[in-house]
């Protein structure tokens, strides 16, 4: 048996022990099927082997690509399995699928496909320039189909018809080294805010609600020295080197945040799976092991400590903002995928009961999950997986959504015509700190 996830072993990117895996794991998941409406590569998959009576191993090589290239890596096939390590099956599918990508790229791809990946994962370059240019460059990427989308999609492979997400006027971390941080009272605890590239470069006003509940509340906020991007577009697309010094560049700098006092908080769900549970596997050490132990979700941060009878810690119940009619009684809350492959519980929604806010709760993908629904091959399939996420919102009747994952909301917005907000964004106007002073780009 060939069931390795660790990008060091030996067997990991020989090409025939990859082979007799995925046959392994088609097998299982085709006489298992309960991950039967998770997304289209399972489906996809039970349909080809039932076309070959039920035997895994003769699906053509064009058969398995289609389903490698189906998943997106939303991670809750995993939490669903009942066949994951430590069981006798050790099945991880999206590691698995990672593994065909990864022997993919070494065996080599083609020019278009390495265009589209250098694109989507150099986030911190693209984003230095385009905040630089935001104004210049928003409105350039900022209509779906315009002629410059064209382009885009034909030279680097982005969809042209996806809705982008804007650039901001002004960086996180410049807004952030600017207003200084408030400190807090002895014993109240301290984070350090990694805002990863989405907030960094495209939603600073996320990571400005952070700090500002965060430091209402007492809890002092900092930012970890040296950290970039968490890597993840690499990851994904089987670039397992350029992944992985990413990855021990950001857990260095994160680990000394740990051991000078401060737990780490990320403010992007995909981004904060990436440093709990990819961390480990691909920069293995104490350093990752840490950082992995002390990483934590906004909301999850304070929901933890909020309920912990042993620390004196508690959040504060006064909020003005709801008074005044800045936050609305009920809200729709979508539980990003990235966040429920974490296990949890739905921290944010527990939150904002805290402020008095009821949530109806929408558990759909968003159809991006990191760069795959950015992508002009998957776009119709994105979108048709995202339709029923579109639907129950609608169902849902609220004029406000909100959601902790920027990718998700974006894809939010292009169903529904609704742009959905940050939890902690809808706390910081309950408590009436919110200072919203549109850094970002055009709505």
């Amino acid at each position: 048996m060939t069931a390795t996830y660790d990008p060091t072993d030996p067997k990991y990117f020989d090409p025939a022990a990859l082979r007799e895996e995925v046959d392994r794991v088609f097998d299982l998941c085709h006489g298992c099927r309960l991950c039967f409406n998770l997304c289209p590569s399972f489906p996809t998959m039970f349909g080809f082997i039932d076309a070959n009576d039920g035997d895994a191993s003769a699906m053509t090589d064009g058969e398995r690509d289609q389903v490698v290239d189906e998943c997106y890596q939303c991670k809750l096939c995993y939490v669903k399995c009942p066949y994951v390590p430590p069981h006798e099956w050790e099945l991880d599918f999206p590691r698995l699928m990672s593994r065909v990508h990864a022997v993919r790229h070494k065996e080599g791809v083609g020019v278009k496909e390495l265009l589209t990946d250098q694109f989507l994962s150099r986030t911190d370059a693209l984003g230095r320039v385009s905040v630089a240019a935001a104004p210049v460059v928003n409105r350039a990427i900022g209509t779906p189909g315009s002629w410059p989308r064209r382009v885009m999609e034909k030279t680097v492979g982005l969809a042209s018809e996806r809705l982008l997400p804007p650039y901001a006027k002004q960086r996180f971390t410049t807004w952030f080294k600017r207003r200084g941080s408030r400190g807090a009272p002895a014993g109240r605890g301290a984070v350090s805010v990694f805002p990863t590239c989405f907030v960094e470069y495209m939603e600073p006003d996320v990571g400005r609600a952070i700090v500002e509940v965060y430091e209402h509340n007492g809890i002092a906020c900092s930012l970890p020295k040296g950290t970039k991007c968490c890597g993840a577009p690499w990851l994904h697309s089987g670039h397992v080197e350029e992944f992985t010094k990413v990855a021990r560049r950001n857990v260095a700098a994160l680990a000394a945040e740990v051991r000078a006092g401060r737990d780490v908080v990320v403010a992007q769900p995909t981004c904060a799976y990436v440093v709990k549970r990819d961390y480990p596997i691909y920069a293995k050490g104490v350093d990752a092991d840490l950082v992995a132990s002390h990483t934590y979700d906004p909301a999850e941060y304070l929901m933890r400590r909020h309920r912990d009878a042993a620390d004196a810690f508690s959040l504060r119940d006064e909020f003005p903002g709801r008074a005044e009619g800045s936050v609305p009684d009920a809200v729709t809350y979508h539980v990003a995928c990235h966040l429920q492959a974490q296990n949890t519980g739905l921290r944010s929604r527990d939150l904002l009961r805290v402020a008095g806010v009821k949530c109806t709760v929408v558990q759909r993908c968003s159809g991006i999950d990191g760069t795959w629904g950015y992508r002009a091959e998957n776009y119709e399939l994105a979108r048709k997986v995202a339709a029923p996420l579109g639907r129950e919102i609608e169902a849902a009747g609220n004029a406000v959504v909100c959601g902790d994952c920027h990718l998700a909301n974006g894809s939010i917005l292009q169903e529904t015509g609704t742009r959905p907000e940050h939890p902690l964004q809808l706390m910081a106007r309950a408590y009436g700190v919110g200072t919203r002073d549109h850094a970002g780009g055009p709505p």
